[in-house]
C-alpha cells in the first residue's frame, strides 16, 4: 500500500480507480533519470505522486529548457490520449520521489470502459496547455530572478516538507540559464532567508519571500492545476505494485 497523490488519479470515480489500480505499476524516480527520449514509442503513462518531470525542448545547437513540467497535479501520456505516435519532448526528472506507471493498452481499455477517464484527463490537458502559454510569456517577459522562484514555488508543490532534493546544475538547465546566473540568484534568495542549500538540495525556509520574488504566472498556472476535477474519486492509497 501506499498514499495516492496524484490528482487525476483522485480525481477518478472509485471504479474506474479500481480498475486502473489493479494495473498500476509503481517506483521510485531518480533525480536524472530519462522517463522517455524524444520519438521514443509511448509504452506507459506515467502518474507521479511526489516529485517533478522537465519535458525539455532541445535545439540543434544542443541547448535545451523546459518546455513545461509535471508533478502530482498531472501525468505524461497527454501525446498518447490524443494519438500522437511517439513523445514529443525528452522527459527527465528533476525532483525526485515515486511514480505510477500504466501501460498504454490498459489506457486505452480504461478509455473505453470508464467516461470519467477521457473527461479527467481532457481537464488536465486545459492545465497543461495554460502551463504552457504562460510559461512563453514568463520567458519573454520575466526577469531571471522572477523564473527561478516560480520553478522553485512549483518544485516545492511536488513534495512534502520543504526540502527538495535539486540542484543549481538542473535548476539552471530547465530555464536555459547559465549556472552562474542561478548560483548568483540562489545567493540573492539565502541572504533574504527565503532558502537555505546544501550540496545537491535547497531548503524553503520563508514560502512567503518566494513567493514575493515570483512572477504572477505560478499563481496563474497554480490555480489552473487546481480547478476542481470532473470526477468523484478522492482515493487515499491505493494497492498498487510497488517496486523499486
Amino acid at each position: 500500500m501506499f498514499e495516492i497523490r496524484n490528482s487525476v488519479l483522485r480525481s477518478l470515480r472509485p471504479a474506474a480507480l479500481e480498475f486502473i489500480d489493479k494495473r498500476l505499476v509503481t517506483r521510485s524516480v531518480a533525480a536524472g533519470e530519462v522517463i522517455y527520449e524524444e520519438g521514443a514509442p509511448f509504452t506507459h503513462a506515467v502518474f507521479p505522486h511526489e516529485g517533478r518531470l522537465s519535458l525539455m525542448a532541445t535545439m540543434e545547437s544542443g541547448r535545451s529548457v523546459e518546455k513545461a513540467s509535471i508533478g502530482p497535479e498531472g501525468f505524461y501520456g497527454l501525446g498518447f490520449v490524443l494519438r500522437g505516435e511517439s513523445p514529443t519532448s525528452r522527459t527527465v526528472v528533476r525532483v525526485p520521489g515515486y511514480a505510477s506507471l500504466l501501460a498504454v493498452s490498459d489506457l486505452d481499455e480504461a478509455f473505453a470502459e470508464f467516461e470519467c477517464v477521457a473527461k479527467v484527463m481532457l481537464r488536465y490537458a486545459k492545465a497543461l496547455i495554460v502551463q504552457l502559454m504562460e510559461s512563453v510569456a514568463c520567458n519573454s517577459l520575466h526577469t531571471a530572478d522572477q523564473r527561478v522562484s516560480r520553478w522553485l514555488l512549483h518544485a516545492l508543490d511536488s513534495v512534502r516538507g520543504v526540502s527538495l532534493e535539486v540542484t543549481q546544475q538542473a535548476i539552471a538547465e530547465s530555464l536555459g540559464l547559465r549556472r552562474a546566473t542561478v548560483n548568483q540568484i540562489c545567493a540573492a534568495l539565502m541572504d533574504a532567508g527565503a532558502i537555505g542549500q546544501a550540496r545537491g538540495s535547497i531548503t524553503v525556509w520563508n514560502r512567503g519571500a518566494l513567493e514575493g520574488r515570483a512572477c504572477e504566472c505560478y499563481g496563474r498556472i497554480r490555480r489552473s492545476a487546481l480547478a476542481e476535477p470532473a470526477g468523484e474519486g478522492d482515493s487515499a492509497s491505493v494497492g498498487a505494485e510497488v517496486s523499486g
